[in-house]
Order: C-alpha cells, then structure tokens, then sequence
C-alpha cells in the first residue's frame, strides 16, 4: 500500500450554529512530518475548525480526511493515531500528575506505560512533580504534563491549542523548544493555534490564516510578511484582524 503523503484533507467544509456561520468553504491540505500555524482572531473559526477534525461536531457541508480516512466513520482508526492538547482544557485536579498520566495511556491502550510515562516526564522535565496534585499545577507545569499525556501513544498527527497560552517567556521559551525537538526526532504532523506570533514564527513552516470563517491567505510567515509589506508576523495578524486587508492565498 503506497504512503500516505497528505495527512488532512479538507475540501469545502462549512459549519453553521442556528443562523450563524462559523466557517465557510474552507479548503486545505497538511503533509506528512509538516507544522502548521491555524490563526486568526477570536471568533475566526479555529476552534470549529479543530473540533471538526478531532470528529467531536460534524461539518455542515465539506469533506474531510485524515490518514485517508473519515474522522467520523472511522472514528477509532484515526483517533488512535491522533491527540490533542489544550491550554483550556484541565486535567481532572484532585489526581497526582502520574496518577492522570496513568490513567490516560490506560485509556489510549499504551504497552509498557510506566516506562513511557516516564519517558515523556524526563523529556519534558517534570519527574520531579510525578506526586503533586495536577490542580495545583502552575500554568508552565501544567503545560508540560499535558503535552506528555498528549504524546501517549505515539502520535502521528498532533493538533495543538494555545500550548503557551498564560505562560511567561522563559517557560514559554523552553516549551517552544521541546515541541520543534519532539517533532523533529519523530516526524509529527502538527496544526497549532496560537496568538503568540513568536510561537508561530520559530515553529510553523506554514500558515493558514482564517477570517471571518475563511481562509483569506496562506504560506510561510516571511511570505505572509512581504506579501503584506509588514515588518512581522504580529503585524500581519493585526491588519487581517481588523479587516484592513484582503490578502490573495499565497503559494507553498
């Protein structure tokens, strides 16, 4: 069986609340052991964006495959090969962080899951809070353990939500840093949200900007840059949010 090179494949996919759209004729394509940036401003259509491919709601119209799969049919498939971390989403609080580690690589069906577990928290650094109670957790620490319960089971595709949300940038810095060793050394597919333009420009090799619901423009950060004739990245993200700007899709 030939490898499948284009990991998600969205083709038209729309979603509507009530007489609300959230997002419309959104198209894209991410590769094998690529990193792409999904922004765009509050309300854009990130979120529906990401929980459609998770499979948690069904889109309105449009197609979408992961692995060449259907995120809802073959719903055991993909998520087996997925995971997801969330700045905005906590562990339960009145569990030791290796009690939640545990619990989750039982739920993800993870062989040998003592020796993983403490795989990830050395990787990550955070042996050292394997006894603390997951609710008193800074917001740095808390980070890191959900990235490790994110990578439980090896994932292939690694969809990311704010990861740095709320951290302060030595911490902030140090996460960055972790996340572009890990996908390096194990060829992740990543889509990672953010508002941190620092984020975006040290890890994303690609950009999809969505606004309004669309994707108004695409590429790498610098080609969004000199597209715009901006200095930064940030810059881009101010002119697109605040709807100075309609930008053509720009080429990878």
């Amino acid at each position: 069986m030939a490898e499948i090179v284009d990991i998600v494949e969205v083709e038209n996919l729309a979603k509507r609340f009530d007489n609300s759209v959230a997002i419309q004729d959104v198209s894209f394509t991410i590769r094998k052991g690529e990193f792409v940036g999904l922004l765009g401003s509050n309300g854009a259509g990130k979120s529906t964006t990401i929980q459609i491919l998770l499979g948690l709601i069904t889109p309105t119209a449009g197609t979408v495959r992961i692995f060449g799969l259907s995120p809802w049919k073959e719903r055991v498939q993909v998520l087996a090969r997925t995971n997801f971390s969330s700045a905005y989403i906590a562990m339960p609080p009145n569990l030791k962080v290796i009690e939640n580690l545990e619990v989750f690589a039982r739920l993800y069906g993870v062989s040998r899951r003592k020796e993983k577990i403490q795989e990830l928290m050395s990787l990550f650094g955070i042996e050292q809070l394997s006894q603390k109670m997951t609710g008193a957790l800074s917001s740095g620490e808390s980070t890191r353990v959900n990235l490790c319960k994110a990578l439980l089971n090896d994932p292939e595709l690694l969809l990311l939500d704010e990861p740095t949300a709320s951290l302060d940038p030595d911490i902030a810095d140090k996460v960055r840093n972790l996340l572009k060793q890990v996908q390096r050394e194990r060829a992740l597919t990543v889509v990672y949200t953010s508002h941190n333009m620092i984020d975006v420009e040290e890890l994303c090799q690609r950009v999809l900007f969505l606004h309004q619901g669309r994707i108004i423009a695409q590429g790498t950060p610098a080609e969004l840059v000199a597209n715009l004739g901006e200095e930064s990245l940030e810059e881009v993200f101010i002119s697109i949010a605040r709807d100075k700007v309609r930008l053509p899709e720009c080429q990878e």
